[in-house]
């Protein structure tokens, strides 16, 4: 049987009376794009910085790529993006990309060359040689999406990764997740966007009050209402409380 790229069990994160997570269960297999939707305060961001080591959990069972205590080896197979886009203000955006390569065991030479690849891919090349504080707030989201991909990870974790982007950023975007998951990368994705993910997503589950609710059918129709509804009867069988 193929091991899971993610697994999470009953996770659970309280902070003081609010139950970010509560007994959430999720998967993600290789080759799976996996988005999840909620609310804001669902526990969406909490998941995701649970996921990547960024908090710790209260009780549960997570695994990363198989490691329940993952380590640098395999944070290397790692690649993710949770809250903003992440790069060295002062460097620029090639040696932003070039060293996120390098961190994640590429050669010199390969990650200059890699680097190179993403830029052009992310439509940066224009801004390779521009420190990274100097550009753009959808141009930084881009470069925080290439830094996350251009290692070729095993397992992606992206935040709204849609954020800041025009429509061309989105297309790109969407490709290169699909060719990660063609690939056989794990993905799991959060996003406000129920038809953006829709196009992309092999399964789709709805977080609210820190639970799995749901799920969504990708193909389904009008998907924003099956949304609503189902978090509101989940309201409604807990009496409007968590």
């Amino acid at each position: 049987m193929t091991a899971l790229t993610l697994e999470c069990q009953a996770l659970r994160k309280d902070y003081g009376s609010d139950h970010a997570l509560h007994g959430l269960t999720l998967s993600v297999r290789p080759g799976e794009i996996h988005a999840i939707v909620g609310l804001n305060g669902a526990g969406k961001t909490t998941l995701m910085r649970a996921i990547t080591g960024m908090t710790s959990l209260d009780s549960g069972h997570l695994a990363v790529l198989g490691a329940a205590n993952p380590g640098s080896d395999t944070w290397r197979r790692v690649g993710h993006m949770v809250e903003h886009p992440f790069a060295y203000p002062e460097l620029t955006a090639r040696e932003n990309l070039t060293i996120s390569t390098r961190l994640h065991g590429h050669e010199k030479h390969d990650a200059s060359r890699l680097a190179s690849t993403w830029l052009e891919r992310f439509a940066l090349d224009r801004w390779a040689d521009r420190r990274s504080r100097e550009l753009s707030l959808g141009n930084r989201q881009r470069l925080g999406l290439a830094a996350a991909l251009c290692h070729h990870p095993e397992f992606v974790v992206l935040d709204e990764p849609s954020n800041a982007l025009d429509p061309a950023g989105v297309v790109i975007l969407r490709d290169a997740i699909v060719e990660g998951a063609a690939a056989g990368a794990g993905v799991l994705v959060s996003s406000h966007h129920l038809d953006e993910v829709a196009r992309i997503a092999h399964s789709i589950s709805v977080i609210h009050a820190g639970h799995v609710v749901g799920t969504l059918a990708p193909g389904g129709r009008d998907l924003e209402h099956a949304f609503f509804t189902m978090v509101h009867d989940y309201d409604a069988q807990q009496g409007g409380t968590p």
